[in-house]
């Protein structure tokens, strides 16, 4: 994401010279739209762009994807910039001008790393990855399930919601439990987050999403998955 047009197009081409498929976005709200529609590996961000800024994007990111590395390019190059852009969730931050070669070199090792992570994550949960509830079933290891209306993939942070939700069965979550589980507190969504991502579980697993049989909210409290129904 990269609001320079001439700068954003000379990166993209540099970018697929090395080999790499690149997806442009000219503003915040292109870039998070892009990232909810399509797969990346990486993601690129700059901090001062229209609309919704690099900072945003990276904590919207990091709310569905723990794991998918991000770099920022950016001008602004105080150490509290830097400090900040890491808080925010980046794993590194390269400040303009730079040298093309050292971006590459960055890119390359972020990518392994996002490889090498995902693979490990798939590999801890392999023995224990399928589920099962009513005429729902959900597959974590390959991050897929059938709901009422088929099958649907999932994004990391639904999958960890599900396997929190799956090794505690009819016991009640605190949102705040549910936010340390599977947020880490390496960004600090609103509570309002969890209740949205329960939503879209209820809309995929539940026959009638107002009487939930599966995933049901106790008042004042969190959530409780209750696998056999009421």
């Amino acid at each position: 994401m990269e609001d320079e047009l001439e700068f954003r197009r000379m990166l993209a081409m540099n970018l697929e010279l090395e080999g790499y498929t690149v997806s442009e976005a000219e503003d915040g709200l292109e870039a998070i739209n892009l990232f909810e529609s399509q797969h990346f590996d990486l993601c690129l961000l700059d901090v001062m762009v229209p609309y919704v800024n690099g900072h945003s994007v990276c904590e919207r990111i990091r709310l569905h994807q723990e794991k998918i590395p991000i770099l920022f390019l950016s001008a602004l190059n105080a150490t509290h910039d830097r400090v900040d852009g890491l808080r925010r969730g980046a794993d590194d931050y390269v400040a303009k001008p730079f040298h093309l070669e050292e971006l590459f070199i960055k890119i390359s090792r972020l990518i392994r790393k996002g490889y090498w992570l995902d693979e490990a994550l798939k590999s801890d949960v392999a023995d224990s990855s399928l589920f099962r509830f009513g005429e729902n079933e959900v597959d974590l290891s390959r991050y897929e399930a059938k709901g009422v209306y088929g099958k649907f993939a999932l994004t990391r942070k639904e999958a960890d919601l599900l396997r929190l939700f799956f090794e505690h069965p009819n016991e009640i979550l605190s949102r705040e439990r549910i936010l340390h589980t599977v947020w880490g507190y390496n960004v600090f969504p609103s509570t309002r987050s969890i209740d949205n991502f329960v939503l879209f579980l209820r809309q995929k697993f539940e026959e009638d999403t107002k009487n939930p049989l599966y995933f049901r909210a106790v008042r004042g409290v969190g959530y409780r998955f209750t696998p056999k129904g009421r």
